[in-house]
């Protein structure tokens, strides 16, 4: 018997699309924490309910799987024309019918990676129904974001001699964020895996990394790991054009208290160009918590200090 009064996942439909959620809170009553996946396509309730429901003591935790991610994966997304906007509407919907699911009068948002994409024009055009905004693994601009992701791969490789890796690597520089082919971003992407700008103490592969601790859970069944694989594959290849012309730099104000919380070892989103960006934003309420032995993901990196930084942020701006 489960020791959270709700405990369990339901599908619903968000604009036309039959779309799964992930509900988990110690008590009904508690203020609502929405997660946006990374990726697009990686679903990630796996990580946040093993990592962090600690916070189900104190907040309702919601894992929403994407249109055509996770438990909501249907060989009919093939079929959809996708954009970047079709993902930002989505969320939009979703904060609207969690609000309402849970009789909230406004919810928290937290986002990773790719989620950041998609979260931070949802909360900006949903002002009125979030209470705060926590994002890591901060995305900013797409063609700056993968020439430094890129750029420290390759620097790495020459600092420690790989000389597999600095052949891979020679030839496909991204031209406005864009590399020469799908098989090329993969290889950029496996060696930011393997030199730590992923994930810091774990230096494995892309494979490794991702889909082990996947299979290792059981939130998924075996056809659901299928269609998880498949939306993993097919949603960055017919998103990525879309995505690498997003420019947010020229977001100087916010609407909602906002929360970074960034490795500070992260070459996925890299740090530093979130940094500046948050140094000229302005906003009601914002802090930034630094996770100095986490890359891409202080929310399973270092979960405990995560936990510690959203509660005490939660707190100060009054949620």
């Amino acid at each position: 018997m489960s020791q959270y009064t709700l405990d369990y996942s339901t599908d619903v439909v968000v604009n036309g699309s039959r779309q799964n959620i992930r509900v988990r809170a110690a008590r009904e009553g508690l203020p609502v924490i929405l997660f946006l996946h990374g990726g697009p396509g990686v679903a990630d309730r796996h990580i946040v309910l093993k990592n962090q429901s600690a916070l189900a003591e104190n907040y309702t935790l919601v894992c929403w799987d994407q249109r055509g991610s996770g438990k909501s994966y249907s060989p009919a997304v093939k079929k959809e024309e996708l954009t970047v906007r079709t993902y930002i509407d989505d969320a939009k919907e979703m904060i609207a019918l969690v609000k309402k699911m849970f009789d909230e009068e406004k919810i928290v948002v937290a986002a990773h990676s790719w989620g950041t994409i998609i979260g931070l024009p949802a909360v900006m055009e949903s002002a009125e129904n979030v209470r705060c905004y926590i994002a890591q693994g901060v995305f900013v601009n797409g063609a700056e974001n993968e020439l430094q992701s890129y750029l420290f791969c390759l620097e790495e490789a020459r600092r420690r001699g790989d000389k597999k890796a600095i052949k891979a690597l020679s030839g496909i520089r991204p031209v406005e964020g864009r590399y020469p082919n799908n098989k090329a971003m993969m290889t950029q992407r496996n060696y930011l895996s393997k030199y730590g700008g992923g994930v810091l103490k774990e230096q494995k592969s892309l494979v490794q990394s991702l889909l082990m601790p996947l299979i290792k859970s059981k939130e998924y069944s075996l056809k659901e790991l299928s269609g998880y694989i498949q939306g993993a594959m097919y949603l960055p290849k017919v998103l990525w054009d879309d995505i690498v012309r997003i420019d947010y730099s020229g977001v100087t104000e916010f609407p909602v208290p906002i929360v970074v919380t960034q490795g500070e070892h992260d070459f996925n989103t890299p740090t530093a160009i979130c940094r500046e960006w948050f140094g000229r934003l302005a906003a009601p309420y914002k802090k930034w918590y630094s996770f100095g032995e986490s890359a891409h993901s202080p929310i399973f990196e270092e979960p405990e200090k995560w936990t510690q930084a959203v509660t005490e942020a939660l707190g100060e701006s009054g949620i």
